[in-house]
């Protein structure tokens, strides 16, 4: 974060997208390694709030700026052979509104994008992504369709915009319509 700062100038804005999700298998709660559970929480928890921990002094100092972070619909509606990364993006979630608590007082929004499942390279070559899975998926969507990365751009322009300037905490389901709340 120091070396972009120094090279373009203070962070405004913070996506927190990375994830490890593309090369786990589905598999049974008591399947998974203890190990694993580490590397999966430490990527997709850990990784979000040592991000965020490093951008909050510069935006806390201006009392401005947004961190949007990237969770899963997941979280919201379970998923059975997942319980690691769905734990995780549960946190993420949770992590997303202590923030916006902690970080109202500087101007500092806070926001959250769950995806459901969406059909990146990854995702397409994941052999536990089966035909019969992503059906489902897609049959459990208002919207009839498989989702594709370039879905949940308006959604992240808009938490990135002036037009969300009033908005902190929120979680923003982008999956066709199989999360309503």
């Amino acid at each position: 974060m120091a070396e972009a700062g120094a090279a373009l100038g203070d962070i405004d804005i913070l996506v927190n997208n990375a994830a490890m999700s593309g090369k786990l298998r589905l598999q049974l709660f008591d399947e998974i390694e203890s190990d694993l559970w580490d590397r999966v929480m430490a990527v997709n928890v850990r990784g979000a709030f040592e991000c965020a921990r490093a951008v909050a002094p510069s935006m806390k100092r201006r009392k401005q700026g947004r961190i949007i972070n990237f969770a899963s619909g997941t979280a919201i509606k379970g998923s059975p052979g997942l319980l690691h990364y769905v734990a995780s993006k549960g946190a993420v979630i949770s992590m997303t509104r202590a923030m916006a608590r902690e970080l109202g007082d500087y101007s500092i929004n806070v926001n959250c994008i769950a995806p459901g499942l969406t059909m990146s390279e990854n995702m397409i070559n994941h052999p536990s992504w089966t035909a019969e899975i992503v059906k489902k998926n897609v049959e459990s969507r208002a919207l009839k369709r498989e989702a594709v990365p370039d879905d949940v751009i308006g959604t992240l322009l808009f938490l990135s915009s002036p037009a969300s300037a009033f908005m902190t905490g929120q979680t923003l389901s982008v999956d066709g319509g199989s999360v309503m709340n």
